[in-house]
């Protein structure tokens, strides 16, 4: 699966339902360029194909970072059932992202 862009003005739809991960970033930022790659990883991964993957661009989307209290990118919202379940803050590995989902996915 691939990582899919969101938008403010479609960020509840694409992660009302299942567990989604979404990467908020901004094209200046240094440590979410590093963290891109490891996101695609993650999504390229077959282990984690039940979860979607979506990235925002805060720069152009700035309202849903807001009300959210995301003060500090990369950022990675993780959502079940349109529900916040986690929020991870900094430079995270893809075992470490996927560590992360799999305490949310259904055994």
């Amino acid at each position: 699966m691939s990582v899919v862009p969101t938008t403010d003005q479609t960020f509840e739809k694409d992660t009302s339902t299942g567990i989604t991960l979404t990467d908020f970033w901004a094209t200046w930022c240094g440590p979410c360029r590093m963290q891109s790659p490891a996101v695609e990883k993650v999504a390229a991964d077959e282990e984690m194909k039940d979860v979607k993957i979506t990235k925002m661009d805060v720069d152009e989307n700035p309202e849903t970072a807001k009300n959210l209290g995301i003060m500090s990118i990369p950022t990675l919202l993780v959502k079940k059932e349109g529900k916040i379940v986690d929020k991870i803050v900094g430079y995270h590995s893809p075992d470490q992202i996927k560590t992360i989902l799999k305490n949310y996915m259904d055994k």
